[in-house]
């Protein structure tokens, strides 16, 4: 899960983006306001993390930009500011969610969980396909009931295949899911997490390729769904 952290206190912003990666999201830190709109443009984000009392313009201009733009990621709203009338005049403006500081991480990544599952149409953590289930609080994975260990990236693969099943999805969306945006990446890095990911989930038609294109999953012994 990508998102970009907008926050221009360097201690808060190192924590925070260390601890959600360590919770399983890929962070993009930026500390202004000018820094998000910019990446905004060049990036696809599953979610933003929004400071309100940044240095060059308010928060809440980078949220009513985005909103004018139509981009529709979900944004969460991370602030000391803590009266009723800025949490209404926010959500107002566009924002999804708003989290006071001081906060708890565990908390904040479970909200960045919620708003992505309902940006995406689903309502619970737990993604299933058939006997193949995934749940992406607790990550955990089964498969006829049977627990399957995997790597964080053959997590993150599986959950970006298991969200739109029998959809087609590029390599370089793929690549997108499992990799940082600074990353260099190897030239068959995604073709060895999808042969380690067939080995373990023990049959190889769970995930199909479309030569030329990308790869999806589906249920061994049925076409596309």
């Amino acid at each position: 899960m990508h998102i970009l952290l907008v926050e221009d206190d360097a201690m808060l912003g190192q924590a925070v983006a260390l601890g959600l990666n360590d919770r399983g999201f890929n962070v993009a830190w930026v500390q202004t306001g000018a820094a998000a709109i910019s990446a905004l443009q060049h990036h696809a984000y599953q979610a933003m993390i929004l400071d309100l009392g940044l240095p060059d313009l308010e928060g809440s201009r980078v949220l009513i930009n985005c909103r004018k733009r139509g981009l529709r990621l979900p944004i969460l709203i991370l602030t000391a500011r803590d009266n009723s009338h800025e949490i209404v005049q926010q959500l107002d403006n566009g924002a999804d969610d708003y989290l006071t500081k001081p906060f708890d991480l565990n908390e904040l990544g479970a909200r960045l969980r919620a708003l992505i599952r309902r940006q995406q149409g689903h309502t619970s953590a737990t993604l299933s396909l058939g006997e193949l289930q995934l749940n992406t609080e607790t990550r955990v994975v089964q498969l006829q009931q049977q627990p399957i260990s995997l790597s964080r990236r053959e997590f993150e693969l599986l959950k970006a295949l298991i969200l739109q099943p029998g959809r087609v999805h590029s390599r370089d969306q793929l690549e997108a899911s499992l990799f940082d945006q600074d990353t260099d990446i190897e030239s068959n890095a995604l073709e060895v997490h999808v042969s380690n990911l067939r080995k373990k989930l023990g049959n190889k038609e769970w995930i199909e390729t479309i030569r030329g294109i990308g790869y999806r999953l589906k249920q061994p012994g049925q076409g596309a769904q």
